[in-house]
């Protein structure tokens, strides 16, 4: 759970109030029980609303044991067809004071803060636990949440949204969490959140029934189409109070040489007339347009930097450089590319464009393969290969994380060493102006 989600989702910064405080008119006291996924950012969204005294995460309306390992566990066995009792959700049981916010307020936050189309699924959280839910405490709730469902439901269709999947009950069971998931965005700022919507307003009498994106989003201004590259484009959608996105930009974008356009937007709307396969739920989200049309998206980041750059390398190598870069292959002697280049240049990885080799320290060694003497600093990192019965040592490119073939120590002055490459996980960029 590491991903910061879209600025509907978490990017205020209220904390849940403490159990016991401000504890209002017993009489106008109520509460009620609502699934909308990972309970941590439920717990944080619902506790912004002003009125609400009370946010604690649960577990509700489930057939085990009311624990977070038995949750977990008992998905499992769902998923594996070795149990059919009904699992958990993962919930929040939201406090609140009546005379100063009214259910339908309460609710309204609920539907607008998470996707309750998705079945039994909020963005990368998949599995019965994480159901859309609202579990009620009387009749008069039941009808209240059926009316704002369905007035919901119209919104999101007229955005060409499906149907709503939310489970609207009686609540039947609770369980309160265990305290290190009490208050837990308060405990762990940067902590995962899960919370994304579909940017859909709840209609309001004299407003429009739907907008197609974040109210926060709406003052970022939409990617202009013909200021990209419409053959491949990368686009980083992000969030104003998005630590992940912090981390990838001072992880990859800052550093940036690879051969693709890259741009980031505040915006989660694609440009006018590209076209994504699905709304948008997490930042950051990174797409890989082609034509105008999305064929990749990588959905968050904690770090991951060589799992990023495997994601890209899928769409920009071939199958047969693929091989070499992810599985450790090698191409025949004497048939990969570079084998005669001799121009003033670098050699540079062909996923994140960082050099590798310089021309100079390139020699012929009569292998078959690329060789150079000499990496250029910080460019590599070395691993011990003991594949095919054979005691070698493996060379990767340091920004990738790929392969690109193996050093021995036969090799010419100064070094003494020969990079053996495989010149088709290579790309030559020779010197401005030769």
């Amino acid at each position: 759970m590491t991903t910061s989600f879209l600025i509907s989702g978490c990017a205020d910064n209220h904390s849940t109030a403490p159990a016991g405080k401000n504890p209002g008119n017993p009489a106008s006291v109520d509460s009620i029980v609502l699934g909308m996924g990972c309970f941590w950012g439920a717990e944080k969204r619902m506790a912004a609303i002003p009125g609400v005294l009370d946010v604690e995460s649960g577990y509700a309306n489930g057939e085990i044991a009311g624990t977070y390992d038995a949750v977990l566990a008992h998905e499992k066995m769902l998923q594996w067809g070795k149990a059919s009792t009904r699992n958990h959700a993962e919930v929040v049981k939201v406090t609140f004071d009546s005379s100063k916010v009214d259910l339908e307020k309460v609710l309204i936050q609920f539907w607008e803060s998470h996707n309750p189309t998705q079945g039994n699924r909020q963005g990368n959280d998949v599995g019965t636990n994480y159901r859309s839910a609202v579990y009620t405490n009387s009749d008069a709730q039941q009808a209240i949440a059926l009316k704002t469902r369905d007035a919901y439901q119209g919104a999101l269709t007229a955005a060409g949204h499906g149907a709503i999947t939310t489970e609207i009950a009686a609540l039947e069971k609770y369980f309160t969490a265990e305290e290190y998931h009490q208050d837990y965005l308060v405990k762990n700022p940067n902590g995962y959140c899960g919370l994304g919507g579909t940017g859909v307003k709840y209609p309001v009498a004299g407003a429009s029934a739907a907008s197609a994106m974040p109210q926060a989003a709406v003052k970022a201004p939409r990617l202009a189409a013909d200021a990209l590259n419409f053959e491949r484009q990368l686009i980083v959608f992000e969030s104003d109070d998005c630590a992940y996105c912090r981390k990838f930009k001072a992880d990859v974008l800052d550093h940036w040489q690879s051969p693709v356009a890259v741009v980031r937007t505040l915006n989660p709307e694609p440009p006018v007339g590209w076209t994504l396969e699905k709304a948008l739920f997490a930042t950051p989200t990174i797409v890989l347009f082609e034509n105008g049309k999305e064929v990749s998206r990588y959905t968050g980041y904690n770090g991951e930097v060589t799992r990023f750059w495997q994601w890209l390398g899928f769409h920009l190598l071939t199958p047969a450089q693929q091989k070499i870069a992810f599985e450790q292959g090698t191409e025949r002697p004497g048939t990969g590319s570079h084998l005669d280049e001799k121009r003033p240049g670098n050699f540079v990885d062909p996923i994140t464009g960082a050099a590798l080799f310089r021309s100079d320290t390139k020699f012929e060694s009569g292998s078959g393969w690329p060789s150079f003497f000499n990496p250029l600093p910080g460019s590599i990192t070395l691993h011990e290969d003991v594949s095919h019965g054979m005691k070698r040592v493996e060379v990767r490119s340091a920004s990738s994380g790929i392969h690109l073939g193996h050093v021995f120590d036969d090799g010419p002055p100064p070094t003494g060493k020969r990079y053996c490459i495989n010149g088709n996980v290579l790309k030559f960029v020779p010197d401005s102006g030769k």
